[in-house]
């Protein structure tokens, strides 16, 4: 008996919820409030939502997955404010490489993304090239050479701080947390001596937006892989971060996707702040042998040249 594939699905949620008022009470209690974006059509999926509130909209980056390639794309959905509602999306950023967790900002008057491209083997820097968001143009490398995951940036005290996983046998992406920091967003940046920071499944890989607590604590949401990629999240605290010394207060509470979706409670592995809201993104497993005949097409068009 052929064991049955497992295909992941991810569904991308907006939360009425400041990221730093958020724990597993207060997601529970609002879970009826979420407003889902809409499904991405078969054998597709969204994840990895990172947003910008312009006016009375909110732009949702999202990783746009296509089982039938395996690859993705970034999309960027425009969600209505006013009246809650869903407007127009768009592909903002395609390319013959793996694309997803699209970090955007503004900072000096531009607006900026750092996706993922580990498949590229760089962390780049990307820069919006118009109003609209859709149009984006490659800046340059943060760091070269390397296979990172998942990076994620933030000014704090002076420094620029960025957070990431490395690529590698064992899944190494899921128990690794590296830090690199450089005296302003293009650079130089520099990795710590000291990497990896953190080596424990139970919260690593970045997985969303770093922010300032009430506290005045730098804050990291991490991946909680010890059920499986993408199982829960937790939020790793940095009381004491500087190129020379590091300290980290690993939070105890676990973000399931069971806490806010009937439909999608096998994970949850992004949790990001925008402004008044929190995006989130929950999965659910899929059995179905179906998988097995989309990719044995999907060989024979590799194998066609197709």
């Amino acid at each position: 008996m052929f064991k049955r594939p497992r295909t992941d699905f991810w569904q991308v949620g907006i939360v009425p919820l400041r990221v730093e008022d958020l724990d597993a009470r207060r997601l529970s209690a609002v879970r009826e409030r979420i407003t889902w974006l809409p499904e991405a059509g078969r054998w597709r999926y969204l994840a990895d939502p990172f947003g910008l509130v312009r006016g009375d909209v909110l732009h949702v980056f999202v990783e746009a997955f296509d089982y039938r390639i395996k690859r993705a794309t970034i999309e960027r959905h425009e969600f209505d404010l006013a009246d809650l509602s869903w407007r127009r999306q768009a592909t903002v950023l395609d390319k013959p490489f793996h694309l997803s967790y699209p970090q955007v900002f503004e900072h000096d008057g531009d607006t900026w993304m750092v996706p993922e491209s580990y498949q590229a083997g760089e962390i780049a820097l990307y820069r919006a090239t118009d109003s609209s968001l859709n149009h984006w143009e490659r800046e340059c490398a943060l760091l070269g050479g390397i296979p990172g995951a998942d990076a994620s940036v933030i000014e704090h005290q002076g420094r620029w701080w960025m957070f990431y996983t490395l690529v590698g046998p064992g899944a190494r992406d899921q128990r690794e947390l590296h830090i690199a920091h450089a005296p302003a967003l293009v650079g130089p940046w520099t990795p710590l001596a000291t990497n990896p920071v953190r080596v424990n499944r139970e919260g690593a890989r970045p997985a969303g937006r770093p922010f300032v607590g009430r506290d005045g604590v730098l804050t990291l949401p991490v991946q909680d892989s010890t059920t499986g990629y993408g199982g829960a999240t937790r939020l790793l605290r940095f009381p004491v971060l500087t190129p020379e010394h590091v300290e980290i207060a690993a939070g105890t509470e676990r973000l399931t996707g069971d806490l806010a979706s009937d439909s999608h409670t096998a994970g949850l592995h992004t949790l990001t702040g925008c402004g008044d809201y929190t995006l989130i993104d929950v999965k659910r497993i899929d059995r179905s042998r179906a998988k097995q005949w989309l990719d044995w097409k999907r060989r024979l068009r590799r194998m066609w040249g197709g």
